[in-house]
């Protein structure tokens, strides 16, 4: 009888032993990943930042550059990161998106993307510059611009960008830790493309990039 309830005893401790030992190793997998998810998030921060400071590559004035010690972002957050399904647009004709001045530029449709973010099932429009993917550095690039229930109040009012490049799959990865101003929200001397109201999110997009406030 002894003998019975050792072996039950030791059969139950080697279970959950191996229990316990798979679950840490399922949560050490996810932390790595979110550490790399957030040490591209810091770098790709401090790349913007860098450019900012720079006059050559700087949207800011002199009067605000001078002073300029970071841009104002949301605390990282690894669930901005989504996996998005694509749907190409395929057969898309180019159009004019109207843009802050009178120079509209010219888009075309690359496709649509579907992902969930904060529990809803949500999708966007991303589009082809048809100037700039002439250009051999830009050949791949797709441009996402996007509204949420923030702006006009912790980001900018009139919606925010994020830069991707064409998948090799039918997914891409979208990091709105990304999100960055229009450069018009920093000097009414550019030209921005304004956000198309379809890709307006009902949800807020508490990632990227805040509101630049203008000090005088």
């Amino acid at each position: 009888m002894r003998y019975t309830v050792f072996l039950f005893v030791m059969m139950l401790l080697s279970c959950n032993g191996q229990k316990k030992y798979h679950t840490n190793e399922v949560e050490e997998k996810i932390a790595a990943t979110k550490s790399d998810k957030l040490k591209g998030i810091l770098e790709y921060h401090k790349k913007l930042n860098d450019e900012y400071k720079d006059a050559k590559t700087s949207p800011l004035p002199n009067k605000y550059r001078k002073d300029f010690e970071g841009l104002d972002f949301f605390e990282p957050d690894t669930n901005y990161v989504v996996k998005a399904r694509l749907e190409l647009a395929l057969g898309a004709t180019p159009f004019l998106m109207p843009t802050t001045t009178n120079q509209n530029q010219e888009y075309k449709l690359y496709g649509r993307l579907f992902f969930k973010l904060n529990g809803k099932d949500l999708q966007l429009e991303v589009y082809q510059n048809q100037q700039l993917i002439k250009q051999e550095k830009y050949k791949d690039h797709l441009f996402l611009p996007f509204l949420d229930n923030t702006n006009g109040k912790e980001t900018y009012g009139g919606g925010r960008y994020i830069e991707l490049s064409e998948p090799d799959e039918d997914f891409i990865m979208v990091d709105f830790n990304r999100a960055y101003n229009p450069y018009c929200a920093y000097s009414k001397k550019y030209s921005c493309p304004v956000v198309p109201l379809v890709n307006t999110l009902d949800t807020e997009v508490r990632a990227g990039v805040k509101a630049f406030i203008k000090e005088h």
